[in-house]
C-alpha cells in the first residue's frame, strides 16, 4: 500500500483538532464543577431542582417531495398589469398552481410583443427556479424594453413536462 504525505498530514491535523475540542470540553466541565470543599456539602434543594434548558426549536416542517405533473397542468392567473416605467414596460402577473397533488417543475412564461402587422418585436422570459408546489401562489414580473412599433402582446406558459392551461381568475 502506497503512503501519501498529504493524507498523513491531514490525519495529524484532524487528530489534533479532535484533541483540542476534547480538552476544551473537559475544561468547561471542570470549570462548572464546585470546589472540592463545596462538593462534600449537599446542594440546596433550589439548585437541585434547576429547570432543564429548553429544547432547541424544531426546524420548520421539512419540505416534502411532491412529484411533478406530467402532461398538461392547470394554473390560475390574475389579469396582467402592464405599466410603462421609463424605457421599460413592466408586466406583473400572479400565478397559482391549481393542482392539489402535483408540483409544476420548470414553470416558464414567455411574453411576446407584436407590431400592427403581427411581426414579433420584442419580449421577455421568466423561469421559476423551484417547482411550483400545489396551491402555491407566486408573482411574476416581466421587464420588456420599449419599442415604438409595439402594438399588442401575448403570453405563453409552459413547464418542463408538458403544457399549461391558464385559467383567468379575479383574485388568488
Amino acid at each position: 500500500m502506497k503512503k501519501h504525505p498529504m493524507l498523513a498530514c491531514a490525519s495529524a491535523l484532524l487528530l489534533a483538532a479532535v484533541a483540542c475540542v476534547d480538552a476544551d470540553q473537559a475544561d468547561a466541565v471542570n470549570d462548572d464543577a464546585p470546589a472540592a470543599t463545596a462538593a462534600a456539602a449537599p446542594a440546596p434543594a433550589a439548585e437541585q431542582a434547576k429547570p432543564a434548558a429548553p429544547a432547541p426549536a424544531a426546524p420548520a416542517s421539512p419540505t416534502k417531495f411532491v412529484p411533478p405533473i406530467r402532461g398538461q397542468a392547470e394554473i390560475g392567473i390574475t389579469k396582467p398589469v402592464t405599466k410603462r416605467v421609463g424605457n421599460e414596460i413592466i408586466t406583473t402577473i400572479k400565478v397559482k398552481n391549481l393542482s392539489t397533488t402535483g408540483s409544476i417543475a420548470g414553470l416558464k412564461l414567455d411574453e411576446f410583443w407584436y407590431d400592427k402587422q403581427g411581426n414579433p418585436v420584442t419580449g421577455d422570459t421568466y423561469r421559476h427556479k423551484k417547482p411550483l408546489m400545489p396551491e402555491e401562489v407566486i408573482e411574476i414580473t416581466l421587464r420588456t424594453p420599449v419599442d415604438p412599433k409595439m402594438d399588442r402582446n401575448q403570453y405563453n406558459f409552459t413547464h418542463a413536462n408538458g403544457t399549461i392551461k391558464p385559467k383567468t381568475m379575479p383574485k388568488l
